[in-house]
């Protein structure tokens, strides 16, 4: 799977949601200016609550009122924190929460991904400093969606398990870069007759192409399986760049576990992925006539821990 690149220099990205922080960068032991909006007609109490990553479990609430705030003083734990991680502050007003949360993702030294001298295995080594807390990365939580010439899919981003990768991917989304491309390689079935993925994302369309950036790999927590949404590179650990595919099954795929960072999970499209994955396909896997995806763009996700689940492969399929 291949994604020449070199290096990003990602731009904010801007959304209606009804927390929304000033900067995308905070530094540490400084103000989290954040602007809370109550939509006309709602009533009760109004509160921000932070939401662990996956169980959307409370681990703390503030009372708030519509306006300008610093959520580092109703929070001081966002810096004191020993061990930090990444958390949702989620507008809630008379109990029901209201828009998408701010995904609260903590700047930290990430590890090295490498491969080891038999030129196959990898391994992630600590920062030399060790994963030093440098402030809070603070964006709206929101989904991707593709328009397709085969139909429309939807993927929830997973920053809890690649929070750098599902950043990167957003802001080429944001910036246009996958409107027209193709998805160039189609892999129904391995050889064991496992369902295995299909890729696009490539300027070029050849499946050599990137964004003219690279940036290293990522050790994510979310396994492979239908319809999750991952980066590809080449041998190199750190050349991740624009390339995406998304898995067929988990038996296919579960062997990229550790080797690729799988950042999102399809909530919607599943016929669409199973209509890309059965089409026509010559040598080296490239469709004969190579689906594209019309649009591409971001859109608001659902409340944290409300809206669709994952996916999953129709037992038939």
């Amino acid at each position: 799977m291949k994604c020449l690149a070199w290096f990003l220099l990602a731009i904010p990205s801007l959304s209606l949601g009804q927390v929304s922080a000033d900067h995308p960068y905070n530094g540490i032991n400084r103000p989290l200016t954040v602007d809370v909006r109550i939509p006309r007609g709602e009533r009760g109490e109004a509160e921000i609550r932070l939401l662990e990553a996956v169980t959307a479990a409370t681990s703390n609430k503030a009372k708030v009122s519509a306006g300008r705030m610093d959520l580092a003083k109703l929070f001081p734990e966002l810096w004191t924190a020993k061990r930090p991680k990444l958390l949702y502050a989620q507008l809630v007003v008379g109990g029901r929460k209201i828009g998408p949360a701010l995904v609260l993702q903590p700047m930290l030294n990430p590890p090295i991904s490498r491969l080891k001298a038999d030129g196959k295995t990898l391994e992630f080594v600590p920062d030399d400093d060790g994963p030093m807390y440098n402030g809070i990365r603070a964006y709206v939580d929101q989904d991707i969606e593709f328009d397709t010439s085969l139909g429309s899919m939807r993927f929830r981003m997973r920053p809890d398990a690649a929070p750098n990768t599902a950043w990167n991917i957003m802001q080429l989304v944001k910036g246009g870069l996958y409107t027209g491309t193709i998805f160039h390689r189609v892999v129904a079935k391995r050889a064991d007759g496992t369902p295995f993925v299909i890729q696009g994302g490539d300027p070029t369309g050849t499946g050599s192409g990137g964004p003219g950036f690279a940036y290293p790999l990522e050790n994510s927590t979310l396994p492979h399986d239908f319809g999750v949404i991952s980066i590809a590179r080449s041998t190199d650990p750190n050349t991740n760049g624009c390339q995406i595919f998304v898995c067929l099954s988990r038996a296919g795929t579960k062997h990229l576990d550790g080797k690729y960072a799988a950042f999102g999970q399809a909530i919607s499209g599943g016929q669409t992925i199973l209509k890309i994955g059965a089409v026509p396909v010559g040598k080296e896997d490239r469709p004969t006539n190579p689906p594209k995806i019309i649009n591409a763009r971001l859109v608001d996700a659902a409340p944290y821990g409300e809206g669709p689940k994952a996916l999953v492969r129709p037992l038939a399929g």
